[in-house]
């Protein structure tokens, strides 16, 4: 039975380049002019990579990053480093740690804003590119970032992105959003939740607010949502994939063909009869929610544990206390588990990238969802595959010094003129 709970749970929790920046400005001041140097693409990809890795600490860069798109003021932003004793040192653009630098909950919850949909309030952040303000303070045109969304995993929330927005905001305009049940979005009680319904939200989203052909990145359940708003013969405003550890379904029971879920599977059903009872549900939910069993889960889902921090904790935590919040955990976990990306893959022609922590306990790589796609790079030549060796199911937060050394050259690839 513990099993079978964590698997449910642990899909739910599903940077650092002011130093970058700041090198970047230096290094070319002088010898060539600021257009030429945001066109250096080789340039950007090794400073990118390099302050994702770096631990050393500048506390002298004072380079501004995260405004809405609204905003032409570029406010000062503080960042957070990360030890592995858990302490944390903040600064404006503090300092960096192997994780890189995090961006303080706090200030992202108070730059998101909101946008109706169907009648239900939808929580979402927009960080412009930025790189362009440190080189030419007067430019505050978005127009040449390519803009990218973030889609977060089950139980998470948009600031499970803090360790990444602030690097990719320095070419790319970032958006990342609050899936409706989950972080500060609404939860409508009574709601039935599905993967299709999260679809079509990425979907409007991009054709309300984005407007533009945008890149995908999802963690989780993230990108299943992700791939089957791509999926969508009719959509034009998906440019490309990126899949942290994608998940088989909305819930583990859609993974019937791995044997370890189908030996599961009984008590996956009645885990769910259970949970239709309200007082039992109400039960597991506060169990399962509570600080010391949250840091129990995550550490069983990150590879580095030094990942797994008091913010982290806060992350899952505190939309779990909103009304509405049970309903969307007992209507998720019971619901049907929606398309099998085996099933949609074949649909899709864009440039895709997979990222695949080899850590992971609940889609594994060597289950049916990891093997089939270890297996496509081979048949499909718009697909990169790369395993990450130590990581667990949220690569982006378990390691994004990782992720963004594979991520950054496979973007610029895609946008050759920046």
């Amino acid at each position: 039975m513990s099993m079978g709970l964590g698997a449910i749970t642990s899909c739910a929790t599903s940077n650092a380049t002011a130093i970058a920046a700041a090198r970047l400005a230096n290094n070319r001041q002088g010898h060539v002019s600021s257009s030429s140097v945001f066109r250096n693409q080789q340039l950007r990809r090794q400073v990118l990579v390099q302050s994702s890795l770096s631990s050393q600490h500048n506390k002298d860069a004072r380079v501004s990053c995260l405004t809405n798109n609204d905003e032409p003021e570029v406010p000062s932003l503080s960042t957070r480093a990360t030890s592995s004793s858990g302490s944390t040192a903040s600064s404006s653009i503090g300092s960096s740690s192997s994780l890189g630098l995090s961006l303080e909950i706090r200030e992202i919850d108070e730059r998101c804003k909101k946008w109706q949909w169907r009648g239900y309030t939808i929580n979402y952040l927009s960080v412009y590119g930025r790189r362009e303000q440190v080189l030419n303070p007067d430019s505050n045109s978005n127009s040449d970032y390519p803009p990218l969304l973030l889609v977060h995993g089950f139980g998470a929330s948009i600031a499970h992105w803090r360790r990444n927005i602030w690097t990719l905001a320095q070419s790319y305009t970032v958006y990342a959003i609050d899936l409706l049940g989950f972080g500060a979005s609404d939860k409508p009680e009574g709601f039935s939740y599905t993967m299709d319904v999260w679809a079509q939200l990425i979907l409007d989203f991009l054709d309300e607010i984005v407007q533009r052909p945008t890149i995908l990145i999802g963690n989780s359940v993230g990108s299943l949502a992700c791939v089957i708003a791509a999926s969508d013969s009719s959509q034009s405003l998906v440019r490309g994939l990126v899949l942290l550890n994608c998940a088989g379904g909305m819930n583990n029971k859609a993974i019937v063909d791995d044997w370890r879920i189908r030996l599961l599977l009984p008590l996956l059903w009645v885990f769910d009869t259970l949970l239709k009872q309200r007082a039992i549900a109400s039960f597991i939910f506060e169990r399962v929610t509570q600080r010391d069993n949250l840091r129990n889960i995550l550490l069983s889902v990150y590879g580095n544990k030094e990942s797994v921090d008091e913010d982290l904790i806060e992350i899952i935590k505190k939309p779990a206390n909103d009304e509405g919040a049970l309903d969307a955990f007992v209507s998720i976990v019971t619901g049907p588990p929606g398309p099998n990306p085996v099933q949609l893959m074949p649909r899709i022609t864009l440039p895709v990238l997979v990222l695949w922590g080899d850590r992971d306990p609940f889609t594994p790589l060597d289950g049916p969802v990891g093997t089939y796609f270890s297996t496509l790079p081979a048949q499909v030549p718009t697909m990169s595959l790369f395993v990450l060796e130590g990581v667990g199911h949220c690569p982006h937060d378990d390691r994004p010094d990782l992720v963004h050394e594979k991520l950054l050259p496979w973007l610029d690839d895609l946008f050759p003129a920046l």
